[in-house]
């Protein structure tokens, strides 16, 4: 009998919350059965297995993060775009790091093609044109910009800059290097 009140979706959001509470890596089958006080079995009748949970999880987070970003993007172009994208990224992963986490699960090639994975490439391929960088330079910019994002982010979610002095001034700089080396992209 499936219990009253479960359902895929709220055991992907009440994941994603676990994830945030707990870290990603901890979240399980059984530590959500917990959460909703039923035993693990209650779960596979909206959930294949703990795979299905992580990605899930991984799908809504990556949906999240992409419409921050869209909605930050809104009417900008350049430097202006470049900043809102990666504030927006850097905002979602402190105040979700487990969901952030969560959206670093390598999905395979037929989820991520239909996933906000493919949005968040597009967005960034946007991003690109407002600096002319030619499109078929565009995967080599997309990936300096999704690895200096990422980086940045992990290293600071790790407390890699707790004794370093000023983060903000340090992401201002980076966000400034990354523009120039967008506006004067090598032929």
């Amino acid at each position: 009998m499936v219990r009253a009140g479960l359902s895929a979706e709220r055991l992907t959001r009440a994941g994603a919350e676990l994830a945030d509470e707990v870290g990603f890596e901890n979240v399980t089958v059984s530590a959500l059965a917990r959460r909703f006080g039923v035993k693990d079995a209650s779960l596979y009748a909206h959930l294949r297995n703990a795979r299905d949970l992580r990605v899930r999880i991984a799908l809504l987070a990556l949906a999240e993060l992409a419409d921050r970003v869209a909605d930050a993007l809104a009417g900008r172009a350049g430097r202006q775009a470049l900043v809102a994208f990666a504030d927006a990224y850097r905002d979602y992963a402190r105040q979700h790091p487990g969901r952030y986490a969560a959206g670093q699960l390598r999905l395979d090639p037929e989820t991520a093609a239909v996933s906000a994975a493919r949005r968040h490439s597009e967005m960034t391929r946007a991003i690109l044109r407002g600096y002319d960088v030619p499109e078929s330079e565009h995967d080599h910019a997309v990936r300096l910009l999704h690895s200096t994002f990422h980086g940045y982010v992990s290293l600071e979610r790790a407390g890699g800059f707790d004794h370093s002095g000023d983060v903000e001034a340090s992401w201002s700089r980076i966000l400034d290097v990354l523009d120039g080396a967008l506006r004067h992209w090598p032929a």
